[in-house]
């Protein structure tokens, strides 16, 4: 069946939805920066995991329509830059460091470039067969951008006083810099299966998380990352020095 003259030249709303909800997230990145520059620290951490939680979303709406592009996914990319690389470490910067602060800024630098590399290969690799089935190669960047909030979490939870030692705030950059580009092979929610022993427990755990929520946000945080953390400590045991390798 040939298609109309009209009909080439018009595009189901279906197949744009995708793309509509990338843009979206950038929105809510690229905002979280201009919160950042005026200091509502909070509102722009927020931002970023309303980013965070779109990115997820964005994949599953195209596969689910059967959106998928190759347009999409460099948009993807671009977008996650800036809600993962740029976004966070701007966020961090302002809050716990400080713009007179010129070494720590070098960290900011080294944070962004390694969630650039990330991407980079991601973009590369996408294609292989099994690609982030069984695992991811590195902190993927939604995640490296979530750890990287860790001193901002650990302040505004009350537990420490980041702003009194920025420097350490700086070195964590680089640490979650360091490993997102690592060959660490790191949680991957497509090879999660659950017990079904554990299947009660995990119903409890998201009541408990949902109380976190409206009770104690940042907590909850802090203990996410702890968690996705401890996740990682097999893996950088077994590694042993051979991190990037």
């Amino acid at each position: 069946m040939q298609l109309e003259p009209q009909d080439r030249e018009q595009m189901p709303f279906l197949l744009l939805l995708p793309n509509l909800v990338t843009i979206a997230g950038m929105c809510l990145g690229l905002t979280s920066i201009r919160y950042s520059m005026v200091a509502m620290f909070e509102i722009a951490v927020v931002l970023i995991l309303l980013s965070a939680l779109i990115d997820g979303l964005d994949g599953l709406i195209a596969r689910r329509l059967r959106a998928t592009s190759d347009f999409g996914a460099e948009l993807d990319s671009l977008s996650d830059f800036l809600c993962f690389g740029v976004a966070p470490g701007v966020l961090v910067f302002r809050f716990a460091l400080g713009e007179g602060n010129a070494l720590g800024w070098v960290f900011v630098l080294v944070y962004a470039a390694a969630a650039c590399l990330r991407l980079a290969r991601f973009n590369v690799t996408r294609g292989e067969a099994g690609a982030g089935k069984t695992h991811f190669t590195g902190v993927p960047a939604p995640a490296g951008a979530m750890l990287a909030l860790l001193p901002v979490y650990l302040h505004l939870a009350h537990i420490v006083d980041v702003r009194q030692m920025p420097m350490l705030a700086a070195i964590w950059l680089g640490v979650v810099g360091l490993l997102m580009i690592s060959r660490l092979p790191t949680f991957s929610p497509k090879a999660m299966r659950v017990p079904r022993w554990a299947v009660r427990l995990l119903l409890m755990g998201t009541v408990i998380g949902m109380g976190l929520v409206f009770t104690r946000f940042w907590l909850l945080m802090v203990l996410v990352d702890l968690l996705y953390v401890a996740t990682l400590v097999p893996a950088i045991w077994k590694a042993r020095g051979r991190i990037l390798r």
